[in-house]
């Protein structure tokens, strides 16, 4: 349906857009990933032994949002989430707990990102997971159990094309280059080489795609370390090459998730602490997944919007609404700094800073953006 008005604004078009992004915290036994995990949404941390797989909305901090609030005095503020799911405890050491880690690991294949929390302080008190804490050795045992439950997938996939790439049907074609792609990536995995390093292009990509495997997705490692490890190098090995890696002392944030603002900003000034794990944790997995935030004001609402970084205007009007999208006409665009410098709207105009940006812009962290759009 064409709408007569010429030029429609954001704000009267309800926004419906996705803004989470679905992340897994894994973790061997007793390496503190629920403590850590506690300290970052501020709730109470799953039970010892549960056996469910929690999960756990962050707010993304931002303080170019508690500034737009001030000047714009919206009726909410809306801040960009992270779904951080909490997987039980996993231990390799015997069938049983392979079996266990495998089903939490089918349980977890669709989210954006990985989370590695590896054990590396030491306390008597909390048994380590093999009798000992080796921070590389559990990385690389976490890490190569991925991998293999990624080959039973695949060596599932190929029985099944095996039996139906012969049968003509209108799919025979793609399943005949989906099979040849699949027998590559078995080789590869038990050659112990990564499934990405036998990829070829986006149409495989594409085949393979709907199957989610663990090991394509993103991943940072969070080393959970003891108060007198913070600012020191631990190394990780082979196994962290490539990876972000934050060094977050469970103990430690658990504590300072209980103070009041004043009193933790006091505590973090003697631990030497510039800023709490939740901005940290959600930094680095900004960081991982290549994103930047773009925002979007007005008196119903102020929000932070994630979008991969390289995103177009397009895209981000996508993020918000199919119908904005579709019915594009320019994004009215200013940067969060030149807002803050100028002190309104009104004196970025007469500043000559407020820009009027096509589709193929590519958006900026940070741009303000008011999308114009016909639809």
């Amino acid at each position: 349906m064409i709408v007569q008005n010429p030029i429609l604004k954001v704000s009267q078009l309800e926004y419906i857009g996705d803004a989470d992004l679905k992340v897994a915290l894994i973790g061997l036994m007793q390496s503190g990933k629920s403590t850590i995990l506690s300290a970052i949404s501020g709730k109470e941390p799953a039970m010892m032994g549960s056996t469910d797989i929690h999960e756990y909305m962050v707010p993304v901090p931002d303080d170019r949002l508690d500034w737009l609030t001030g000047l714009y005095q919206p009726k909410k503020t809306v801040h960009a989430t992270v779904d951080c799911m909490d997987m039980p405890g996993i231990s390799f050491t015997d069938d049983h707990g392979r079996k266990a880690a495998r089903k939490f690991f089918n349980e977890v294949r669709t989210v954006d990102m990985f989370v590695a929390v590896v054990r590396a302080f030491d306390n008597p008190s909390v048994p380590a997971y093999r009798s000992s804490v080796n921070p590389a050795r559990d990385l690389e045992e976490l890490k190569t159990e991925m991998l293999l439950a990624d080959l039973e997938l695949v060596t599932t996939r190929i029985e099944r094309l095996e039996k139906s790439v012969h049968k003509p049907t209108k799919t025979q074609a793609r399943e005949k280059a989906e099979l040849e792609v699949q027998l590559k990536l078995q080789e590869a995995i038990e050659s112990e080489k990564p499934i990405s390093s036998v990829i070829e292009n986006d149409l495989q990509m594409d085949l393979i795609k709907p199957l989610n495997f663990l090991t394509l997705k993103p991943m940072m490692v969070v080393l959970n370390v003891g108060e007198d490890q913070l600012g020191s190098k631990i190394e990780l090995g082979a196994a962290s090459e490539g990876l972000e890696v934050v060094s977050l002392c469970g103990s430690l944030e658990s504590e300072l998730a209980q103070l009041d603002a004043d009193s933790r900003e006091e505590f973090m000034a003697d631990m030497g602490l510039t800023e709490p794990a939740s901005k940290t944790f959600v930094q680095s997995c900004y960081s991982t997944l290549g994103l930047i935030s773009f925002l979007t004001v007005g008196k119903d609402e102020v929000r932070a919007w994630p979008i991969e970084k390289g995103a177009s205007a397009l895209d981000a009007a996508g993020k918000i609404h199919s119908d904005i999208k579709r019915g594009f006409i320019r994004a009215e665009t200013m940067a969060y700094a030149d807002l803050q410098e100028q002190g309104d709207e009104k004196a970025v105009k007469a500043a000559g800073k407020m820009r009027l940006e096509g589709k193929t812009y590519v958006v900026q962290d940070g741009d303000i953006i008011n999308f114009r759009f016909n639809v």
